[in-house]
């Protein structure tokens, strides 16, 4: 077979063709004319339908399986060598193993269907920061979302050559049978098979897989670091760009903040914002031995539901067109609706599965039935934010200024203070942690560790991890300050303490200008904290008893949290770093001495510059 000029890609494909048993073979090339007969014929065999054209114009709709509607993380595994590689953080399961067990699912899993070939790149083709991979799939669907997800096409086959590397991966349907369903990485192979699923996150395998498991594996081992992170600018009305790169679980604003929309209170400063990724930074150490950073993809895969005009105008703006919309309520008229969004839904709206559907149905047991999954996504191009920046094209990428880590926690954490040092910082990113809501599977509170937001993603043994943390800290000569932020503190009737949304630019500004050594803060035995008038509250009409219970470090509370956090750590064992056993026990001396009385926190609350 001679699909390209790469011998090795041709005989990979001939070799998974014979595995799989395509009726035949398409290799994507990128074209809009090739696009819109994949649209044509995912039309025609009902994977998708077209929405209105005058309301929604290039924009479709697809329903997954019922039983395939999120990750299947107990489904999900690193096949290594050793086990304890994998670390307690993944499912492990040997080489061996892995290939057997899913070569059986795969096994004459695309007869009837076609394997479509997608040379993709993750990163501007050509860069120094970005790797290629090539996914084989039996779903249109999935080559759609990728077509938008990431660069594909004839330019990345050029640049992969004669016998350039790049990650195998390989997916099919098969018979979407949750027991025939497994999502298996391959790190000392470059490979990833999935197969029995058709939902996003587990079968666009540029993204979690590669973007994250196995390019935090490639890192490691390459000296750079693969996160789970949005990077935004901060533009000053001098022209001066900040970059930020920001961590958060689930449930947290992450996409929120990576499209924020300056507040009415700041819009007089002449702020703009400029969205360079929602979900993954690659970031490397540049020859100016500063931190630079790429967002891998060219588009955004987001939860629909609370996505809306006054949680994201730049979102819902972005998905106005070209959008593939999954599992949301489709309405008679063609276009969609999904709970906390704008608007109401149609009379005679369809749910996600197709069922007749209106505000307040109820299922089979008699529960509140929702019309969009709670899991319903949106894929759209990131040329189509209104805050999107050029420098997505950029093959260095972007300089980083400031990494900040965040959760929800109701009564811990402050609205935001700032690690001591690299060391420190990530110490706070290895033990930040974020309470489980409605949307999350567990009890609604309890709090689930997530160090950097990379549990789910990590592609190898998390102790390791840290340890590469800590030695890329080493190897800069400049270091991006680091910081941990909380939007979600409240009082003691439940109510949030901070707007949120646009209004987090306020607490950026302020991290921007330590980063910029142009402000003091404050030291608490948990890092430094703003004094109150650096923080830039201007037509924000929030109580000075609001902003002193943001910052409020309660001593008890933060020695409840070092054991947790030390319960956790301890699972790693003796690969755990020596230094964050160091940073660990040090916050326990501050607080102890906090909560003793013989040390006393600042009150960072007096309003007026003393």
């Amino acid at each position: 077979m001679s699909l390209t000029q790469h011998a090795d890609l041709n005989r990979w494909v001939e070799d998974m063709a014979k595995m799989c048993r395509p009726d035949g073979i398409v290799l994507i090339d990128g074209s809009e004319r090739q696009r819109q007969e994949l649209v044509e014929a995912a039309l025609a065999n009902g994977e998708v339908l077209k929405l209105s054209e005058s309301a929604l114009p290039g924009c479709l709709y697809h329903r997954t399986a019922p039983n395939d509607v999120a990750r299947t993380e107990h489904l999900t595994y690193v096949c290594t060598s050793l086990k304890e590689d994998a670390g307690p953080n993944n499912n492990w399961m040997a080489p061996q193993e892995g290939y057997r067990r899913a070569g059986k699912y795969f096994e004459g899993s695309m007869r009837g269907r076609t394997m479509y070939v997608v040379p993709f790149s993750m990163g501007p083709v050509g860069s120094p920061f970005s790797k290629i991979g090539v996914e084989l799939t039996d779903s249109v669907y999935v080559v759609l979302n990728l077509l938008i997800m990431v660069r594909v096409g004839k330019d990345v086959l050029e640049e992969l050559g004669l016998g350039g590397e790049f990650t195998r991966c390989v997916h099919s349907k098969a018979d979407l049978n949750v027991d025939h369903r497994l999502i298996l990485h391959f790190p000392e192979d470059n490979t990833i098979w999935s197969v029995g699923s058709g939902y996003g996150g587990n079968v666009l395998l540029n993204k979690k897989c590669l973007g994250l498991r196995l390019a935090s594996h490639m890192a490691h081992k390459e000296n750079w670091l693969a996160e789970h992170m949005l990077i935004v600018g901060i533009e000053e009305p001098n022209g001066r760009i900040d970059y930020v790169a920001a961590a958060f679980p689930s449930a947290c604003g992450k996409t929120n903040l990576a499209m924020l929309v300056p507040p009415d209170g700041l819009k007089v400063k002449g702020y703009r914002i400029w969205t360079v990724g929602d979900d993954i930074a690659w970031m490397r150490i540049d020859t100016d031995r500063k931190l630079w950073a790429i967002n891998p993809e060219t588009g955004f895969f987001g939860v629909a539901p609370g996505t809306n005009s006054r949680t994201n105008p730049s979102a819902m703006k972005t998905v106005q067109r070209n959008t593939i919309f999954t599992n949301v309520v489709l309405n008679p008229d063609g276009t969609v609706w999904w709970e906390d969004g704008d608007g109401a839904p149609q009379a005679g709206a369809q749910d996600w599965q197709g069922r007749p559907w209106q505000p307040g149905a109820t299922g089979e047991d008699g529960n509140p039935s929702k019309g969009a999954h709670p899991n319903s996504r949106y894929t759209a191009p990131i040329v189509q934010c209104p805050s999107h920046t050029f420098r997505m094209d950029h093959h260095h990428g972007v300089p980083v200024s400031a990494i900040i880590f965040g959760g929800r926690r109701a009564h811990l954490a402050p609205l935001v203070y700032q690690s001591f040092d690299w060391a420190h910082g990530v110490y706070v990113g290895a033990t930040m942690a974020s309470e489980l809501t409605a949307a999350q599977y567990g009890k609604i509170g309890n709090v689930r560790r997530d160090p950097m937001a990379m549990l789910p993603f990590c592609g190898y043994n998390m102790a390791d991890y840290f340890e590469h943390w800590l030695r890329i800290g080493v190897r800069m000569r400049w270091q991006p300050k680091i910081f941990h932020v909380n939007w979600f503190r409240q009082d003691e009737d439940g109510a949030y303490l901070w707007p949120g949304f646009g209004e987090n630019l306020r607490v950026l500004e302020w991290i921007l200008a330590r980063c910029r050594n142009d402000v003091g803060a404050y030291k608490t035995a948990i890092g430094f904290i703003p004094k109150f008038y650096d923080l830039d509250m201007t037509g924000l009409d929030l109580p000075a008893e609001n902003l002193r219970k943001l910052f409020e470090i309660d001593p008890e509370a933060w020695m409840r949290e070092i054991a947790d956090i030390e319960k956790f750590l301890t699972q790693f064992g003796s690969r755990l770093p020596i230094s964050l056993w160091a940073e660990h026990e040090a916050l326990r001396r501050r607080l102890e001495e906090l909560g003793s009385g013989s040390a006393k926190d600042p009150k960072p609350f007096n309003p007026t510059r003393s």
